[in-house]
């Protein structure tokens, strides 16, 4: 099982929300490439760049920072936000990224996902589902999009999508623990790689992450930045 450090930018900044609310925010850093650099130091194998202003708007302010950490380091990167056009994939990808986390836009088309997996290859693109009680939520989590989650995975691993990257909106930013339940039923519909997302608040979380079959990665993020979790030390036991 891989691990992802989240490193979620607004404005420039290094920021965590509480539930994916913009009001509930929290600054960590001004410098998103230390961060990069810390989170490769001690252990990341991959990491996960999030636009937020571009998850909220549509439209990005960040790709020079993404291009920056992506120039930094030497994991690679994955970045959503924002992805529902043909033009921000190939931006993203053009900066640096090795692969887009289509969320929103997965949600409202299939069909766009199918389209982009065949123009730049399933391996590039991943569909990020964002739910609560089951169902997707949309544009910055705003909205609920009316699909379960389920469905929408299943037709994401036939349009093509190379990774499905499952956040659970209640537990995200929360530290109370993932929604293991939901991670196993998904896990035992999927046969493409499961990235699992939302709740991680200790070591004892990503241990019994790793411990599910098929579990391809989890992304931590929070418990990062309070911490309650010493990447490095988790590094050292997962792999």
């Amino acid at each position: 099982m891989i691990l992802l450090p989240a490193i979620d930018l607004m404005g420039g900044q290094v920021v965590r929300l509480r539930q994916g609310k913009a009001a509930e925010k929290t600054v960590y850093s001004d410098d998103p490439v230390a961060i990069a650099k810390r989170w490769e130091a001690e252990g990341g194998d991959y990491l996960h760049l999030v636009d937020l202003d571009a998850a909220f708007s549509g439209l990005s302010h960040n790709l020079e920072h993404v291009s920056n950490i992506a120039a930094a380091i030497s994991i690679p990167c994955e970045l959503g936000g924002g992805m529902r056009s043909e033009d921000a994939i190939r931006l993203a990808l053009d900066a640096g990224v090795s692969r887009v986390v289509i969320g929103t836009r997965a949600a409202e088309s299939i069909g766009f996902v199918a389209d982009m997996a065949r123009k730049f290859g399933g391996e590039k693109i991943a569909v990020g589902i964002d739910a609560k009680n089951g169902v997707v939520a949309a544009r910055g989590w705003t909205e609920s999009a009316g699909v379960e989650a389920a469905k929408l995975a299943l037709d994401a691993q036939a349009a093509g999508a190379g990774v499905i990257i499952y956040t659970d909106i209640a537990t995200d930013g929360m530290l109370k623990g993932p929604n293991f339940r939901e991670i196993e039923t998904l896990l035992g519909k999927l046969d493409c790689p499961l990235i699992a997302s939302g709740g991680v608040s200790n070591a004892a979380d990503v241990l019994r992450l790793g411990g599910l079959k098929k579990l391809h990665g989890v992304i931590i993020g929070r418990a990062l930045y309070e911490p309650t979790l010493n990447l490095a030390e988790v590094s050292a036991k997962v792999n």
